[in-house]
Formats: structure tokens, C-alpha cells, sequence
């Protein structure tokens, strides 16, 4: 200890604190601030003075007492133990430490991140004599029933494997031996490793998203797809769902690995997400979903400088899963509480204020943040891919998107579900606004879907769009001049539409059946709508009213489609087409107007 930089505090404003005598420190170093230990990171340097932002509560500190660095950046721990932990926003486990101090954690309470003691089996993949380099694969444990753990090489080591096997070993056991291919010596290999977080984890190569992330709700998939790698961004006022759709997503997405980052939301609703997740069952296995699922809880009343490490922090542990291979979905709920972190610490920091207050920066930091997604090729000599898909929920005040974070983050992401108010106090979930929102993964999806769903995938959405679109144009000529100075085929334009509201864009998350629809569900209950509207109008143009098609019996079978079970969705798609094709035919036989 005594060879650490000590320096000594000079000044204290709120989560901000200057110390002076600290010339041989670097920025992004970990110093212990004062006596009580607590946990800061330098992030500014002016001569000898350096000032930190510490990630407990200051009150009580005092100038002259010391500050002592550690040398190292702000890292996370990487081995077997992670997965189904609770963490804060600088990785400690929230578990342990109420295990040791209580409900109330005190601070300077240090302790590891990852269990130091537990025994883990360890099944090595390769042999000696091999010749290993940085991501190679070397062993496997099994960390849960859900999740293979995969030991890598660390990054910057390679050269041959002296020894190597399995057994039995905590984190920091050595489990492998490698002559360093630069001739530095021999190189022991544990499963534990350090990486800092505000450094992205490398990679061979970025590639472009093509795939869909299948999520089983409508809307998304349907009209407003993410693809595997992509960014997505949610914003809404309070009470739109943006956690709610978060849940389904983490849920229900074709992802294998979740990380959940609870970045300064009320406590009562990062409370209801801590006693939620471990409830949820995984729907592709029975098992409890928090098998797979990392959570980072950091609440509005915790220290404000952990709010803006906790989405590194986050990031960090979902890259690290990508590079064995995985598919890994982020959520940060939300972004916006980080970028007021921001707001505050450059505010404490006495620089230039940009738009409302915010930091000139914020936008090169959340692209920062956005940019670590993608799908890549993977370190090591297999060709071997993981997927990082990042969804930031946004809480503009009001939900007026014109707020420099939405602003900032829509012009990074790909994707942009705008949840509506108005929507949600209709009823309507999930309440994404179907003429507000987009995808510009849309082109490359819908190639997919063509090939892999129906070949009219495209056409159908791209009618189903129109018709939307086209209903919000008839709405304002009803409103002035009334429904009945519309023409029959442009009342059933309204019919059809609010079909496609009510009957596939509403989605019922509480209910066993509707809360997840497959690709090929969803794209018959459209297509069955949009049946109706292509037979209805030959109808009308044949001489049938709108009253007559638009009270076929068969809309009630239609409105009842999404409820039915996966496994007869194509018995009932069938005997829907039949019975829709008997009754519009009857209509155009006799339907004089």
C-alpha cells in the first residue's frame, strides 16, 4: 500500500472530489478516497490534481484526508459465478453484501465480485502441445443448466499449451500452463479475468446484421424489426410500457444470454424487476429465466457516478458472453437517467454546458455505448460468431422527443419503437406508434422473411402499412365531414384497419397464448386480415355495401385468430380462408348496392 500514489482531498462537491499529489496516477484509475475507503475513478487530470468521481455517498468527508489509487481502471470480473448474479452498477454482488451488512449496505464495504471460494468443474478442450492464441476456447464449466461457460485465452497471450486439465478448481486456480509465444516465459491460465469497462473487448471482424432477433411480438417483428446485432431505442412518457416491453423482450427474444441494466429508475420499479425476473419461467426450457440472465440494479437514490459506470459495467459482461460465441441481448432502462449522471458530474466539473444542461459529449458517449453492439467474428482460430443487440429505453420529460438524449440517441440507433401515451391510456399494448416508428433493418429483414417465412412477407406488411397510414388520412376527413361521406371501399379501408389495430398489433403480454406469436403465426393472422380486405373490395367493387362485408360472420373467427394455440394455427388459417372465400362469394353473387 505504501508504494501507491497518496494523495489528499483539497475539495468536495457531492459525488465529485479533487486531491492534489496524485501527478503519477492516469485517468480511469480506481483510488480509495479517504479512510472509509470508498470507491472512486479518476476522471480529469490537471497537474498534480486529480478529480475523481466517487461511487458512494461523501457526506462526512472532509479536505486533507487521503486518497490512495490502485493502479488498475475500473474492471469487471469475468468467470464462472456471473450468471444469475444481481450486481450494482460497479459489479458488486448485491446478495452478498446485504448477506454481510444488512438491508441497509453501508459504504467502503468492499468485496469481491465473484466468489472467490466456490469450486467449479472444469472440462478441458484441448491438449498439450497445442498452440493456442487469444480467444481460443480452452475449457468449458457449466455454470447453469442453461449456460455453458467458456474459458478463453485472455487477450494478448498465445503460444503452446505446456499442461492442461480437468477437475475441480475455484476462479483463480490455474487450469492450463502456456509457453508465451514472444519466449516472456510460461503464462498461467484461470478461469477469472479482468477487463477494464470503458474499453470495447476486441474482435476479427464486424458484420453486417441480416438476421431478425425474433422476439413473438407483433409489432416488432412484424412491421418494426432489430436484427441480431442490431440497436433499438424506446422511448416513451411514464406509464407508456417501456419496462413491460423489456420484460417480453428479455423474455421471449431469440437470444441466449440477457443482460438487464437497471440504470437509475425509481426504486419501487427496479424493486418490482428484482422480484419479477426470478419468478419468470424461460418458455424455450421451463427453467427460471434468471439461468441466463445477469442483472445490474443501480436505483435514482444510489450515488449518482454509479449510475454513469453501471451501463460499461453492463455492456462489458454482455460483450464478454458474445466473444464465446453467444447470442447476447442488453437492456438499459434507461439512458436517460445515465446521461442526467452525465448532466450532473460535468455541471460539478465546471465545463461548458451544451443543450439543456447536458454535456457537449453525450452524443460521442452514447454512441460509445450503441457502437459495442453488433455481430462479429469472434477471437481465436475457429470461425466462430457471437451477437450483441442493444435495446436503450429513453424517458424524455413528457415524452417530448425533441430532448437532446432522444434526439442524440436517435440518430444512432437503427431502430426506434416510439411508445405513445395516448395508446397506453387506450388500453393499446404494446403502445408503439405505428406512424412514428421504424426500422431501417426493414430491407434486409424482409429478404429473410420472404425467404425463410412466405414469399409475400414483404408485399403483405407493406399493404397492411399502407392501410394504417391510410386510416390516420380517413380519420381527419371523418372528423370534419363525417363516416357517412365516405365512399363503401374507403369504410372498409377504416374496417380493415382497425382490424390490424385490434386484432394484430394488440397484444396481450398476461395472456398464456397471446403474449409470444411465432413468425409463421403472425404472418398468417395478417394475411388472413388482409384476405378480407383484398376479397372485400372485390366484393364492393361488384356491387356489395359495406355493411354487408363488414358484417360477415367470419370477422368474428378473424378477431379470435391470435388466441389460438401454435399448434392449430394452420388448421384454423385454412378453415378461416375457406369460410371467408364462401361468404364474400355469396355477397358478390347477389349484392346489388
Amino acid at each position: 500500500m505504501d508504494t501507491k500514489t497518496r494523495g489528499r482531498i483539497i475539495k468536495i462537491s457531492g459525488p465529485l472530489v479533487v486531491a492534489d499529489g496524485m501527478r503519477d496516477t492516469k485517468l480511469f484509475d480506481v483510488v480509495r478516497v479517504s479512510d472509509a475507503n470508498l470507491i472512486g475513478e479518476i476522471i480529469e487530470m490537471h497537474g498534480d490534481r486529480a478529480s475523481i468521481q466517487v461511487y458512494e455517498e461523501t457526506a462526512g468527508l472532509g479536505p486533507g484526508e487521503p486518497v490512495t489509487t490502485t493502479g488498475y481502471p475500473l474492471s469487471v470480473e469475468l468467470a464462472p459465478g456471473i450468471m444469475s448474479q444481481i450486481f450494482d452498477g460497479i459489479q458488486r454482488p448485491l446478495e452478498k453484501m446485504v448477506a454481510m451488512v444488512g438491508n441497509n449496505i453501508t459504504r467502503g464495504i468492499q468485496v469481491d465480485s465473484l466468489d472467490r471460494e466456490a469450486v467449479w468443474e472444469f472440462k478441458a478442450v484441448r491438449s498439450p502441445g497445442e498452440y493456442v492464441t487469444a480467444g481460443d476456447i480452452i475449457g468449458t464449466v457449466q455454470e447453469t443448466t442453461l449456460v455453458e461457460h467458456r474459458i478463453m485465452i485472455p487477450d494478448g497471450v498465445s503460444g503452446t499449451v505446456i499442461s492442461i486439465e480437468s477437475g475441480d478448481f475455484t476462479i483463480t486456480d490455474t487450469v492450463a500452463v502456456v509457453e508465451a509465444e514472444d519466449g516472456t516465459g510460461r503464462i498461467e491460465i484461470m478461469m477469472l479475468q479482468k477487463w477494464p469497462v470503458r474499453l470495447g473487448r476486441p474482435y476479427k471482424e464486424k458484420l453486417s446484421p441480416k438476421k431478425p432477433m425474433i422476439t413473438g411480438q407483433r409489432a416488432i417483428d412484424t412491421f418494426f424489426p432489430v436484427a441480431l446485432g442490431g440497436t433499438a431505442a424506446v422511448p416513451g412518457p411514464f406509464g407508456s410500457g417501456k419496462t413491460v416491453i423489456q420484460h417480453q423482450l428479455a423474455k421471449w427474444s431469440e437470444t441466449d444470454i440477457v443482460v438487464y441494466i437497471g440504470c437509475g429508475e425509481r426504486g419501487n420499479e427496479m424493486t418490482d424487476v428484482l422480484r419479477e425476473f426470478p419468478e419468470l419461467i424461460d418458455p424455450k426450457s421451463g427453467e427460471p429465466l434468471m439461468k441466463r440472465t445477469i442483472l445490474i440494479a443501480n436505483t435514482s437514490d444510489m450515488p449518482v457516478a454509479a449510475r454513469e459506470a453501471s451501463i460499461y459495467t453492463g455492456i462489458s459482461i454482455a460483450e464478454y458472453f458474445r466473444d464465446m460465441g453467444y447470442s447476447v441481448s442488453i437492456m438499459a432502462d434507461s439512458t436517460s437517467r445515465w446521461a442526467e449522471a452525465l448532466r450532473e458530474m460535468s455541471g460539478r466539473l465546471e465545463e461548458m454546458p451544451g443543450e439543456e444542461g447536458y454535456p457537449a459529449y453525450l452524443g460521442s458517449r452514447l454512441a460509445h455505448f450503441y457502437e459495442r453492439a453488433g455481430y462479429v467474428k469472434c477471437l481465436g482460430q475457429d470461425d466462430r460468431t457471437g451477437v450483441l443487440t442493444a435495446i436503450g429505453a429513453v424517458s424524455p420529460p413528457g415524452g417530448d422527443l425533441s430532448d437532446p438524449v432522444a434526439q442524440a440517441t436517435l440518430r444512432i440507433v437503427k431502430v426506434f419503437w416510439g411508445l405513445d401515451s395516448k395508446l397506453a391510456y387506450r388500453r393499446h399494448f404494446p403502445a408503439i406508434n405505428w406512424l412514428q416508428s421504424y426500422s431501417l433493418y426493414s430491407d434486409q429483414i424482409d429478404v429473410w422473411m420472404n425467404e425463410n417465412i412466405d414469399s409475400t412477407w414483404s408485399s403483405i406488411k407493406d399493404d397492411a402499412m399502407r392501410l394504417l397510414q391510410e386510416e390516420a388520412e380517413l380519420e381527419e376527413i371523418v372528423k370534419l365531414v363525417g363516416l357517412d361521406s365516405l365512399s363503401h371501399l374507403d369504410r372498409l379501408k377504416l374496417e380493415t384497419a382497425r382490424s390490424i389495430r385490434e386484432d394484430f398489433l394488440h397484444q396481450n403480454s398476461f395472456d398464456d397464448i397471446d403474449t409470444y406469436t411465432s413468425v409463421s403465426k403472425q404472418f398468417m393472422i395478417l394475411s388472413m386480415i388482409l384476405m378480407f380486405w383484398y376479397e372485400g373490395r372485390k366484393a364492393i367493387e361488384s356491387g356489395a355495401t359495406i355493411r354487408e362485408i363488414a358484417g360477415l360472420p367470419v370477422r368474428d373467427g378473424i378477431a379470435r385468430f391470435k388466441g389460438v394455440h401454435e399448434e392449430k394455427v394452420e388448421q384454423e388459417y385454412k378453415r378461416l380462408a375457406a369460410q371467408l372465400m364462401q361468404e364474400v362469394g355469396s355477397k358478390m353473387k347477389g349484392g346489388a348496392n
